[in-house]
């Protein structure tokens, strides 16, 4: 069929044939739904709609809305590109990480709202958080300390974006939590 494909539900009544779906596709348009009306507007019809669609191709795709936002979720992670970890320099990579990690919840600031409903932890995210416990264990942390440094820096971010906060006051807290960070390093590199 040419990359056609009719699933059940689309073509309606008239038998026209429309584009087939994939699940890439379901959740890039999911993305844009979500950043512009938030969780509550995303809907399977409503999506379909905007897919030129139906409820039932997409979830020919994707199990259920749950589903559905932990896929959107991770492909934001996915936006996030690690730092070389040769040569980082702690605290300044993980400043420039949380800086980045920052503006990508300002560009969906639906994600940092539904992180503790929605558990958004999927195989980007757990690259990216990987990542950063890497760059932590690099500064001297040891374990379990590493741990707790990445989960701080990540709470710090998060609530920073569910508060109106600027970019100077993210950059000053963001300093203010390496240092008392760096102060229960006990084993320097």
């Amino acid at each position: 069929m040419n990359g056609e494909r009719k699933d059940a539900g689309q073509g309606g009544a008239s038998g026209s044939k429309r584009q087939a779906l994939d699940q890439e596709q379901i959740v890039r348009a999911a993305i844009g739904l979500l950043d512009n009306e938030g969780i509550d507007g995303l809907t399977m019809r409503r999506l379909g709609e905007l897919l030129d669609s139906t409820a039932a191709a997409i979830y020919w795709h994707i199990r259920n809305k749950h589903d559905l936002l932990l896929l959107a979720c991770d492909a934001i992670w996915g936006e996030l590109r690690p730092i070389d970890l040769e040569g980082a320099e702690w605290p300044e990579s993980s400043i420039t990480m949380a800086q980045e990690m920052h503006a990508m919840f300002q560009r969906h600031s639906w994600l940092a709202p539904a992180m503790p409903t929605h558990a958004p932890y999927g195989p980007k995210r757990t690259l990216y958080d990987n990542h950063l416990l890497q760059l932590c264990a690099a500064a001297g942390f040891t374990d379990p300390d590493a741990e707790h440094a990445r989960e701080t820096i990540l709470a710090f971010v998060v609530g920073a974006c569910l508060t109106v906060t600027s970019r100077t006051s993210l950059v000053f807290g963001l300093r203010a939590v390496h240092e008392g960070l760096e102060s229960q390093i006990t084993d320097r590199p």
